[in-house]
């Protein structure tokens, strides 16, 4: 199925400017980061608890605020779900040792709090509980599953074409991880295992769509040998636009779809991944063989010498 039978789009004429607008995005994440005292993690990383409870009335998340002030100064009272249905989520940082009942020490002190408080009526719907020890070692854990698919990426893609490919598929993705963070910032998401889970996914889903471009630019290597390097990218480009658009749009639909109707638990994964899908399409149109292109060094006519070694 083919969308644009004669697509013949200028997309390596934008890639400043599409590299300066990813430039603008990420900067705007640091200050945003910056002012809130730096990017907001899960309760999975942090350790603490979390604890979701539903009133039978409208109960301020001021007065819950209040309520909680004897349990804890630095406690993050917020709503949970939509507005109807009453539901509020309670964060408590770790506090004692990790052991025993020390475990469910503060749920026990948050509900006692609430109780004491005259909210009215009320029932916990989930209670979550990580230790700073165990928060720590998934915050690990997280950072080696990233950084090792990147290395992965980069040998895979290193085999198959040439290195100057290899660097810009890892940008790209590189890229793609730091773009969907900043959004993650702004929406004020929490970076939680189901974030990095999604992280993960995006990752694959956005060298797959490269690997795709580059092949379409290694065959179109071995036939346009009197083209410049920008001209058979921009052919390459165009030739994979309809399969491009099909898939990130099929893809996109079921994700938005989870964000819509999977509840407030699945809320950051689906997020995470509507960001990530946008941002792994754009990147594969626009960075990762731009940066080929930088590294290839070829600005006129004529076969370059990276072109060779690629074919």
């Amino acid at each position: 199925m083919h969308i644009f039978e004669t697509a013949n789009f200028n997309f390596v004429r934008w890639r400043w400017h599409a590299i300066a607008l990813s430039w603008l995005v990420v900067l705007s994440a640091v200050v945003v980061a910056y002012s809130r005292g730096g990017v907001p993690m899960g309760i999975d990383f942090t350790g603490g608890t979390a604890v979701v409870v539903k009133f039978q009335q409208v109960v301020p998340e001021d007065a819950v605020r209040r309520a909680l002030d004897p349990v804890s100064t630095q406690k993050v009272v917020q709503q949970y779900g939509p507005a109807a249905d009453h539901e509020v989520l309670i964060r408590l940082p770790e506090q004692g040792e990790e052991q025993g009942a020390n475990l469910d020490k503060s749920a026990r002190a948050l509900v006692d709090a609430l109780t004491k408080g005259n909210l009215g009526q009320f029932e916990v719907i989930s209670t979550e509980i990580v230790g700073p020890v165990i928060g720590k070692d998934l915050q690990l854990k997280g950072i080696y599953a990233t950084l090792s698919s990147l290395v992965g990426i980069l040998f895979y893609i290193w085999l198959r074409f040439h290195l100057n490919f290899g660097i810009g598929a890892i940008v790209a993705t590189f890229h793609d991880i730091i773009v969907t963070m900043a959004f993650l910032i702004f929406f004020n998401y929490d970076l939680s295992l189901n974030v990095v889970a999604a992280i993960l996914t995006i990752t694959g889903y956005s060298v797959n769509d490269t690997i795709v471009i580059f092949d379409r630019i290694r065959e179109n290597l071995r036939t346009m040998r009197r083209d410049s390097m920008e001209q058979v990218v921009n052919k390459s480009v165009n030739q994979t636009l309809s399969r491009t658009v099909i898939t990130a749009g099929t893809t996109l639909l079921t994700v938005v779809s989870l964000y819509l109707f999977g509840g407030e638990v699945l809320k950051g994964f689906a997020f995470t991944m509507i960001v990530g899908i946008v941002t792994g399409t754009y990147s594969s149109m626009y960075i990762a063989a731009s940066i080929a292109i930088i590294l290839s060094g070829k600005q006129v006519k004529g076969r370059p010498q990276a072109a060779r070694k690629a074919s």
